[in-house]
Parts: C-alpha cells; structure tokens; sequence
C-alpha cells in the first residue's frame, strides 16, 4: 500500500508541474493581450514614433511573443523575475514586502476564519436538525450569496462613513500596537472571513454528518459512548480528508478576495501591486503576481490532495 500511496502522491505531484506549466503560458499570453501599447503608455502622449520603437527594442517587446515567453520562463526557473518596466527595479525586490503583507493578511484570516468555521461546521453537524442548526445554514447561505466586494464596501460605509471607528484604508506601515493591528486589520480580516468561513462551515458539516451515520459510529453509540468521544474519536479523524479539502478549497478562495479587498481598502499587497500594474502595462510585473497566486492555489490543492490519499481507510 505504501508503494500505491507514493505513486498516487507522485501523480498528484507532476499534474500539479504539468498544469503551472500551462498556467504560466496562459498568463503569458493573457497579458500579453492587453490593450494598449506598454512603450507608448510608459513614454506618454507626447512620446514619439522613434522613441516609442526604441523603447519597444529594448524591452524585446519587437520580438515574436514565443522568444519572449521562452526568455520569460527560463527567468523564473533560474530565479530571475525579471525587470519592472514601470519601476525599473528587479521585480523580486518589488513585490518583497508586498509578499510580506499579503501573507501576513492571509494568515491572520486563516487564524480567525478556520476555527471559527470548523466549530460551527462541527456543532452544526452534530446537533442537525436542531435551530441552532438551520440558523447556522441559513447564513452560511447567505454569506456565500454575497460576492466580498459587497461585503467590504457596506463594512466601509458602516464602521469608516458613519461610525467613524475604523479607517477606511489599510495603512500598514503605522502600526505600533496591538490596538493599531486590530483597527488596521479588522475589515479586511473581517469581510475575508466572510468569504472563506461559509464554505468550510459547509463542506465540514456535510463530511461530520456523513461520517456520524456510518456503521461503526452507530456501533459506537449502542456501545454506550458519549457523543463527545464519538465526535473527537471516530467522526473527526475519520472525516480529515473531507476536511482537509473544504480548508484548502476554501483559502484558495483567498487568492481572489485578497485581489478584490487589498483594492478597497488599498491594502499594499501583491494583489494591489499587480491592479496598479495592469494600469501601466507592466507585463513582467503582472506576470509574476499572477504566477505566484496560480502557485498558491495549486500548492493548496495538491496539499488537499494527498492529505485526501493519506487519510483514505482503503489505503492504509
């Protein structure tokens, strides 16, 4: 079984390579479509024809698009990311910090947003049928209705316009306390875990359920368990794969919230920097973000994966 586990892991492994492969070529060329021409929208109006050629040859944006996903790609395995047309800084500088916060943003909606979730999946599952159940379905539903553009912009209205106890904008750099890092990261943090919280909430109430009518749990009951050992014991461990997939499938969410909520409130992230990048045409920039989000998602997905395989009773 082993041998059949590392194979399966080592499939989910290369489809994994296999698909940023693809990836990479599609927001190449993605990009690359763009309208509007990067030479002339760095140069400006009054830039002339010889002026916009010559910077044209020498950014290479003269050559085929073939010869410069070639050269692109063999930057990033090599480790160069290449140059930011707009900043003329080494692009892996520039997006630094950028990492920095969004990851610092990702994990602490992750820290609220998945205990939070886990909990009211749990409980929910284990008292079905109950009010406290249909409340909780009903606005997980309602939560997954509501796209998080909407989400932050009534949070923005409410808590900055009116009440005035928050700011409307993130300013990350002026953070000294505790107090400062709750108020900078509040909505952002909050209106995430709307998005990521209500489909945990549901996947993991759905796998609890399923898990809590199988044979062996109904033997567990006659045999005069609690039903707190038989939810920590045999549901939990039991329902991990499930579980494992609603996180990862979950948080990959994150990588279009992120986009959406580092724009409204300025968020000085990745995903602002690649918004403010689409602005200038700065293909290499926009490029390496969108390549890093892409390896987000499907480094959460293979993860899920083969924590999917590990956890199958079949294969142990």
């Amino acid at each position: 079984m082993n041998a059949e586990i590392a194979s399966m892991v080592g499939k989910r492994l290369f489809l994994s390579l296999i698909t940023l492969l693809i990836v990479s070529f599609a927001v190449f060329f993605a990009t690359n479509m763009l309208p509007g021409d990067t030479a002339a929208i760095l140069l400006g109006q009054a830039a002339t024809p010889e002026a916009v050629a010559g910077l044209r040859h020498a950014m290479h944006l003269d050559q085929p698009a073939v010869f410069r996903f070639l050269r692109w790609i063999a930057g990033v395995l090599t480790g160069d990311l290449g140059t930011s047309y707009a900043n003329n800084m080494p692009i892996a500088k520039l997006i630094g910090d950028r990492f920095v916060n969004t990851m610092e943003l990702a994990g602490i909606t992750a820290l609220v947003s998945v205990p939070l979730a886990l909990t009211l999946g749990i409980t929910a599952a284990v008292m079905r049928g109950s009010i406290y159940d249909r409340i909780v379905t009903v606005l997980t539903i309602g939560v997954i209705s509501v796209p998080e553009f909407v989400v932050a912009s009534t949070a923005v209205l409410i808590f900055a316009v009116y009440l005035k106890w928050l700011p409307a904008i993130s300013f990350v750099n002026e953070v000294h306390s505790f107090a400062d890092l709750l108020r900078m990261y509040a909505m952002p943090v909050v209106t995430l875990t709307f998005v990521v919280s209500a489909q945990i909430i549901r996947m993991t109430r759905a796998a609890v359920i399923e898990t809590l009518s199988t044979p062996y749990v109904e033997m567990a009951l006659l045999k005069g368990a609690s039903r707190r050992r038989i939810v920590l014991k045999h549901a939990l461990p039991n329902s991990l794969g499930p579980i494992v997939n609603a996180l990862a499938l979950s948080l990959s969410y994150l990588i279009g919230g992120v986009i959406i909520i580092e724009t409204i409130f300025n968020y000085p992230g990745i995903a602002k920097l690649m918004v403010d990048a689409v602005a200038t045409r700065d293909l290499p920039l926009i490029q390496t973000c969108a390549l890093i989000f892409c390896l987000g998602y499907l480094i959460l997905i293979t993860i899920a994966d083969i924590v999917a395989i590990l956890s199958n009773p079949r294969l142990r």
